[in-house]
């Protein structure tokens, strides 16, 4: 590009401009002034546009610096604690060779349903966890990044898949969430193997030396006896009239179908410290977070719930928003810990509108860590977050987090570890 009145120019154009000069026509001198003034704005337009491109390649260089970490590689696995193996499977599925590899949502099925398969920590898939009654079921939850479509189980009884059940509910219903025994009937009617025994040698042992321990620790507050195992009324009720009370409803309500519910075996005490029971090996979840080749997002998470739960509960790996959350258009996040306690807050969805709202995950993961601590200081719990670039980070409260990733500048699954 030449300036027809500056230095270099040919020399015609040269006259030109020494002529328009030289015009005392004070209209000429205006479209003389108008001309100088286009040009400037050429020469800024073009200098603004080479300083963004600059500043936009500097941005990427240094992407995932400080405490976060990568960046911009697709695609990407990351999932809760050192589960390599589970990163490994959701791997293969989308960096498959070929085009566009396989899609978030199945990666994130086949890491989920790796880890059920394995047990890993005894917290995820059947064998683990027993409730109060001795009996695993499970909780699962994915979420399509793209469409925003979810499906989920919870309690589901009999049947080993819970990450595939709950695609099928997202895949087959227009429902998100499907709970109990007509869960288990519904991904049975689906194709999943079942009914089949979801304890283990494992969790049998476990339960009966709890049991042995009078049922400590467990999850009641504010009820009687103390001691030994329920059944339990509230401290300002009479036993007797709790338990004909109750009988009466389940007779109502389930006929014969409950009765070993007030069997003395099946009910069990208040706990003495709830901290005593939260931890890594009895409280724990995998939730995993996949971004693939073509940019979409997906999350997911499965879990058996937390050790000699009282029947009938649900934490969070179910819930939208608390154990996992995924948005194309920002990032996702995956949590675990004190389900109970997480819940309450939606730490998952804080996360990612945060990031929506121009956090870095860092931040955005602190910021959600701190607004639970805040209420509940004894809390444990932590969470990771990734944005749509790949930027991810971890955040935890009460110990000490660890979670994995894998994406194609790695050579296999790296392991980082957070401390609070």
């Amino acid at each position: 590009m030449w300036d027809p009145c500056g230095r270099g120019g040919p020399s015609q154009a040269t006259d030109m401009c020494v002529s328009i000069v030289e015009q005392p026509n004070p209209a000429a001198k205006s479209q003389l002034s108008m001309g100088r003034s286009r040009r400037s704005y050429a020469r800024l337009l073009l200098l603004g546009l080479l300083l963004l491109r600059f500043s936009w390649c500097l941005a990427v260089a240094d992407d995932g610096g400080g405490a976060e970490e990568g960046g911009g590689i697709f695609p990407v696995v990351v999932s809760t604690w050192p589960f390599r193996e589970a990163v490994r499977a959701a791997w293969e599925v989308v960096s498959a060779s070929g085009g566009a590899g396989g899609s978030a949502v199945d990666a994130v099925v086949a890491g989920c349903s790796a880890c059920e398969v394995l047990r890993c920590d005894g917290t995820v898939g059947p064998g683990g966890s027993p409730d109060e009654n001795g009996e695993t079921t499970l909780d699962a939850l994915i979420m399509d990044g793209t469409t925003m479509e979810i499906g989920a189980v919870a309690a589901m009884r009999y049947v080993k898949d819970g990450i595939r059940a709950a695609k099928l509910v997202m895949d087959h219903t227009e429902h998100t969430l499907l709970v109990g025994e007509k869960a288990t009937s519904f991904a049975i009617s689906m194709g999943l193997a079942g009914p089949a025994d979801l304890s283990s040698p494992e969790s049998i042992e476990k339960w009966t030396i709890w049991r042995q321990n009078h049922c400590h620790p467990n999850f009641w507050k504010k009820v009687v006896p103390a001691g030994s195992c329920g059944p339990y009324h509230p401290i300002d009720v009479p036993s007797g009239e709790s338990k004909a009370s109750a009988k009466r409803v389940l007779e109502r309500t389930q006929g014969d179908i409950c009765q070993g519910l007030n069997e003395p075996n099946n009910l069990l005490e208040p706990m003495n410290s709830r901290l005593k029971i939260i931890n890594r090996h009895n409280h724990d979840t995998i939730s995993m977070a996949v971004i693939d080749k073509m940019g979409r997002i997906a999350a997911g998470t499965s879990t058996n719930g937390a050790t000699f739960k009282i029947p009938g509960r649900v934490g969070d790996g179910p819930i939208p928003g608390s154990s996992a959350y995924a948005d194309d258009e920002v990032g996702a996040c995956g949590a675990t810990g004190d389900g109970d306690i997480m819940m309450r807050f939606l730490p998952c969805y804080q996360v990612v509108e945060s990031m929506r709202r121009g956090m870095e995950p860092r931040d955005a993961a602190m910021d959600a860590i701190l607004r639970i601590a805040r209420k509940y200081p004894d809390f444990v719990g932590a969470v990771f977050a990734i944005n749509k670039k790949g930027v991810h980070a971890g955040q935890c409260h009460g110990w000490t987090f660890q979670y994995s990733v894998r994406n194609s500048s790695m050579q296999d699954v790296e392991v980082i570890t957070v401390s609070p």
